[in-house]
């Protein structure tokens, strides 16, 4: 019971706190919204380039190309070899019928041109479509396949694939160390404006010191007080973060540039991106306000 009041002293003093010494707190408010404005674009765009390049590995597919003259018992015997392989998430057979019936439909020549052949005399193949878990594996995966019996062809964008992964990859990682950058950055400019703030209230704590305080009883208020701070100063990154990502997304009509880059929904990526805010705001209040009372005023 004695630590409760003692913590709802701190939570009421530290309020009071940021009211009596509005034009610091003030400047601390405005360090943090600053700062926090910019790491939640960060936050936003990392989270899109990343659904964008998972996206895009979605897409990517071995495609296996049978022997024209494999047989029904073939055709099982792939697949189920196919199926063996780790690596493999879906496969989505596409015989020689559907093929054909999808080139006709896409080009009135190929339809005149594919009318001309007899079933048996059918330039085209059975196909599987292959979906893998991990992209990064996929040049194994088909290697694998083309070692299947029955398998005449196996293509899925060699060479252009491997370089696509490799850019995905370091997109991601510069994406990353961007984002973790700023939060070291916002961590530093909010520290030092709080350490500033503190160094104004030498004198305050001064005479809690001369009273007999105890070192906890001192610093809880200041660690309070800098959640609050944190806490406060990420109410505009939240409003800018929802409402300002809810009119990106609707002026692109969900799309950047093209079909191709696909923008996240705003519901409910805002409303995490909008927690993460104010999480990183009240964690680097509070380790601010804590290594200001502990190291700068040497208590």
């Amino acid at each position: 019971m004695k630590l409760f009041r003692m913590l709802g002293r701190s939570i009421r003093d530290a309020f009071k706190s940021v009211i009596r010494n509005f034009s610091l707190s003030l400047a601390s408010i405005s360090c943090i919204t600053i700062t926090l404005i910019i790491v939640a674009i960060a936050i936003m765009a990392s989270f899109n380039i990343n659904n964008f390049t998972t996206e895009i590995e979605k897409d990517l597919t071995i495609v296996v190309f049978l022997d024209r003259d494999a047989t029904e018992e073939d055709i099982k015997d792939v697949k189920t070899n196919i199926e063996k392989i780790s690596n493999v998430e879906k496969i989505t057979y596409i015989s020689k019928a559907e093929v054909k019936k999808e080139m006709q439909q896409e080009s009135e020549v190929l339809d005149k041109v594919l009318d001309g052949y007899s079933e048996g005399e059918s330039p085209l193949k059975d196909t599987y479509q292959v979906k893998v878990k991990n992209i990064e594996q996929i040049k194994d995966t088909a290697d694998r396949i083309k070692k299947i019996n029955s398998v005449s062809v196996v293509r899925y964008g060699e060479g252009m694939v491997e370089k696509l992964v490799s850019a995905f990859d370091s997109v991601k990682k510069v994406t990353y160390g961007v984002v973790i950058a700023l939060v070291v950055v916002t961590v530093f400019l909010i520290v030092n404006t709080i350490k500033l703030t503190i160094s104004a209230r030498r004198r305050e704590i001064g005479i809690m010191r001369l009273v007999g305080a105890s070192n906890f009883t001192i610093k809880t208020p200041f660690i309070v007080e800098g959640m609050i701070l944190g806490l406060l100063g990420s109410i505009i990154p939240i409003i800018f973060t929802t409402y300002g990502y809810m009119a990106f997304y609707k002026h692109f009509d969900g799309y950047l540039f093209s079909k191709l880059i696909v923008l996240i929904k705003p519901e409910p990526f805002i409303y995490t991106t909008s927690l993460m805010v104010v999480i990183i705001g009240i964690l680097v209040g509070m380790i601010g306000s804590a290594s200001a009372v502990k190291k700068y005023l040497k208590i």
